[in-house]
């Protein structure tokens, strides 16, 4: 009878989509990128509180969409999130205020990036923030990268060598901005300047999915030679290949923001505050940096970081490309929906 049961939960679990082991109480269930977070702070997280963070992955923030979805905003205890997509969790009820008391370590976030967007006070925590620019082969390049233009209209010998993107906010948004049009245009008339640029450009394209960070990239071997990338990605995938360099192209690019939110659905959301806080922590926020080159919010840690990361033009870039940049935000659901539809067209 026992086993019985056992088969109608197991069975239960999974026609939600529920990962069958998030009721193990020392166990929290994370969603994030992957690569994007140092293995040896979670086991030291563990050593301190016999808590084990289990992290499931997604590629894009239309993945991770489509996995909260799916399984009804349940199942996981906390997620990375970006700014739009936080406020929409958010309207749905399914994220848990951070309860700053809980967490005193939130004291060294600056305030910038706590109220980088809409609701982001009160249902998130800051991770990380940086830009989306374009990373490049200098040695397989002809002439300087300075502008989305060279990516979106590019030399005829890069034809089959361009890296795009498939997330509509941020390809056809970049597409915008190499228009001249702001990232967030809802305007009809630049959205059919940004399909006519992509329709053209598409010959161009070796792949619209994100190039990967490893020694196998895309990047690294030459099979793409332009591509979209974050700024703290490049950097990674820069120890494989010192001739991959990045650029914020003068129009500006996506200036972001990812944030650490707990699910409305956990039963652990104290553990899940515990872990945030550890994660806030000057020593452990500082050594999260130095592991994935990106720039934290943590003040506090950055005052335990050396110069070469503080003033690395990659990590925290500077000057008029930089006050170009914009968030993404929220737009109209007909102009989503156009956006999308457009996308998909391009990509298929």
């Amino acid at each position: 009878m026992q086993n019985s049961n056992r088969i109608i939960t197991i069975l239960f679990l999974l026609c939600l989509n529920l990962p069958l082991h998030a009721t193990n109480s020392n166990e929290l269930i994370f969603l994030n990128w992957g690569d994007y977070m140092d293995p040896e702070v979670l086991q030291e997280f563990k050593k301190r509180t016999g808590i084990t963070v289990k992290e499931t992955y997604f590629e894009s923030d239309t993945e991770r969409n489509d996995i909260l979805v799916e399984a009804d905003g349940r199942g996981y205890d906390l997620t990375i999130v970006d700014g739009v997509t936080l406020q929409v969790l958010a309207n749905r009820g399914w994220l848990e205020p951070v309860l700053d008391e809980t967490m005193p370590n939130l004291k060294h976030i600056d305030p910038r990036w706590r109220k980088g967007h809409p609701m982001a006070e009160t249902y998130a925590v800051p991770f990380f923030w940086g830009t989306t620019g374009i990373a490049y082969r200098k040695d397989l390049v002809k002439k300087p990268v300075t502008s989305w233009m060279d990516l979106f209209q590019p030399d005829e010998s890069l034809r089959g060598k361009i890296g795009m993107v498939s997330e509509t906010k941020e390809a056809i948004g970049l597409a915008m901005k190499a228009l001249g049009h702001p990232l967030n245009s809802p305007e009809t008339n630049h959205l059919n300047e940004v399909e006519k640029l992509l329709i053209d450009q598409a010959p161009y394209v070796k792949t619209y999915k994100y190039v990967s960070l490893d020694k196998n990239s895309s990047l690294v071997n030459g099979d793409v030679v332009m591509a979209i990338l974050y700024n703290g990605d490049t950097l990674m995938v820069q120890e494989f290949n010192e001739n991959i360099a990045y650029v914020l192209p003068r129009e500006g690019g996506v200036l972001w923001i990812d944030y650490l939110a707990i699910m409305n659905s956990s039963t652990k959301k104290d553990e899940v505050r515990k872990f945030i806080n550890f994660l806030n922590e000057p020593e452990i926020a500082a050594r999260l940096a130095d592991y994935l080159y990106f720039a934290t919010p943590n003040n506090a840690a950055k005052a335990l970081m050396p110069n070469e990361y503080l003033e690395h033009p990659v990590i925290y870039p500077s000057g008029s490309a930089l006050e170009k940049s914009e968030l993404l935000g929220k737009l109209p659901a007909r102009v989503n929906k156009r956006r999308e539809s457009l996308m998909s067209r391009i990509v298929r």
